[in-house]
């Protein structure tokens, strides 16, 4: 086998309307088309609740071109957070100040909504700030997440089968759920940010392993991709003096670290608290960035892409 390529990003993707900027990046995610979806917060950053963003929130873009394709959810959200696409490219969101989660088609059509808009709580009806979705063969799981400290358990139709997790540090318990991804297997993935660790479950719930470790450092958000590796976006302790770290990680899926690239900094290339990261058919990966970063980069292998978006008239 030869030695892989370096991950490098691809200056000048995507392509932003002009005079365009975004909000902060709280959510990517990928389609079988290799079409883009950035979840932002538009010029909200995530300190106006309870006050729809009036804005479209939800953006596609082509994964090769760059190129703006779609845009909508303007007026249906307060505080966006966490974005998955699922195979048959339906694109689920979740919000922490509706407290809710929903499935879209691909062209922005609702197709579910559970939670209870506004209202916190601890039930089979109600969410308290979810922040992750990860759908399954039977069914899909939502992280639920900085009010709660639960994995919930779901049918496609939406009927709640079953949870697991409360607050604290020990095995199996969480200080904030806040990504969650599934393998090939169903195996479940979770980051518990503030815990500092990755912990691994199987499909209903039993705690398989924890990563945690200086090399991982503070985990964000995961991936799978179709290597059926994972891919890990370390955002930094949020801490308020600066410099502050940030790395992305190729993982196996015994938590193993493949490779390692990206830095803190605003430079392309570098990361500003990468707050979530998705990775196409392609083996591109995307991280979205919150807080100063605000905005979406991409990272290729393929040296053609590069360069691809500077010969563009």
């Amino acid at each position: 086998m030869g030695v892989l390529a370096p991950y490098r990003v691809v200056h000048g993707w995507p392509i932003l309307p002009e005079g365009y900027v975004l909000g902060q990046v709280c959510g990517v995610g990928v389609d079988s088309h290799e079409h883009v979806f950035v979840f932002h917060r538009a010029d909200h950053g995530g300190e106006k609740p309870n006050a729809p963003i009036d804005a479209p929130v939800v953006m596609c873009f082509d994964g090769v071109t760059g190129k703006l394709l779609d845009s909508w959810g303007a007026n249906m959200f307060r505080v966006p957070h966490g974005l998955r696409v699922d195979d048959r490219d339906n694109v689920w969101v979740t919000d922490v100040d509706l407290h809710q989660v929903f499935k879209f088609s691909h062209d922005g059509t609702l197709r579910m909504t559970l939670g209870v808009a506004g209202t916190p709580g601890w039930d089979h009806l109600h969410f308290n700030k979810p922040t992750d979705v990860a759908v399954g063969r039977d069914g899909f799981y939502v992280s639920d997440g900085y009010g709660n400290r639960r994995i919930a358990k779901f049918s496609h139709e939406g009927k709640f089968m079953f949870e697991w997790g409360k607050a604290g540090d020990k095995p199996g318990e969480f200080n904030e759920v806040h990504n969650l991804v599934l393998d090939r297997e169903g195996r479940v993935y979770v980051t518990d940010r503030i815990n500092r660790r990755v912990q691994v479950f199987t499909g209903d719930g039993q705690l398989i392993a924890e990563w945690k470790s200086e090399a991982l450092g503070c985990p964000w958000a995961l991936a799978y991709g179709a290597d059926d590796s994972l891919y890990m976006v370390d955002g930094g302790d949020m801490s308020p003096s600066l410099p502050a770290r940030a790395r992305i990680s190729r993982l196996d899926r015994d938590g193993n670290i493949l490779e390692q690239w990206s830095s803190f900094g605003n430079y392309d290339g570098q990361l500003f608290w990468g707050h979530d990261i998705a990775v196409g058919m392609s083996g591109s990966v995307y991280v979205g960035e919150v807080n100063h970063g605000m905005r979406v980069q991409k990272f290729s292998r393929s040296e053609q892409e590069y360069l691809f978006l500077s010969r563009q008239e």
